[in-house]
């Protein structure tokens, strides 16, 4: 990523903090105020972090100069017995997060495509990568893997048996995560994510090394 790394790690982790609060106002508009009370709806990035998700893998990625980046931040907590309907307070909780990266990358690229030509050019491709990575996040947290968002998604819709088989998985959630990323399994779902997004944002003219 050369010498606009460090701009991009600031917009990603601004990204995953972002995602992170955006879970919290939701559940604090459902009834959970459980967040808000432990300092988490804020954007002192210290309370967010996560050995893992916000230091080990980015770290992980960019040793081995891979052209995209994962990271997430410490989840915040939620009580869904304070909803209504707990599988349902649940599942717009869940989607908040990805939500929020996606419209977070189509700021930025608005605000590249207006800003074109003005501009520096290191900044633009900071820019653009970071929306590339939003989309990353947002297709990455919607993959139906507890306890990724998209598990909360998919439990909206199971009852009984399935849905107490389903939640058990949680445990193994980073194991299955890290063993797809192994595999290279997550790469045949991101990539033709990013270049989707490459397409249909027109953010190819600000990845001259894409």
């Amino acid at each position: 990523m050369g010498i606009e790394t460090p701009f991009i790690i600031i917009l990603v982790f601004f990204s995953v903090v972002c995602h992170e609060i955006a879970h919290g106002y939701v559940a604090l508009k459902l009834g959970d105020p459980t967040a808000y009370r432990m300092g988490r709806l804020t954007f002192n990035p210290i309370p967010h972090i996560d050995p893992i998700g916000t230091i080990l893998l980015p770290a992980m990625f960019l040793i081995t100069n891979s052209p995209i980046m994962l990271a997430w931040a410490k989840p915040v907590p939620v009580d869904p017995r304070h909803f209504r309907n707990p599988k349902q307070g649940m599942m717009w909780v869940a989607i908040a997060g990805p939500a929020t990266n996606l419209a977070i990358a189509l700021v930025l690229t608005i605000l590249l495509h207006l800003a074109s030509g003005i501009m520096p050019a290191i900044l633009m491709h900071s820019l653009a990568m970071a929306a590339l990575m939003n989309i990353v996040l947002m297709v990455f947290n919607l993959l139906p893997i507890p306890p990724l968002d998209g598990s909360r998604i998919v439990a909206r819709f199971l009852h009984g048996q399935a849905l107490y088989s389903y939640r058990k998985l949680e445990r193994f959630g980073l194991f299955i995560v890290f063993g797809l990323l192994w595999f290279g399994a997550l790469s045949r779902i991101l990539y033709p994510a990013l270049n989707f997004a490459v397409r249909h944002l027109d953010l190819y003219q600000f990845l001259p090394r894409f």
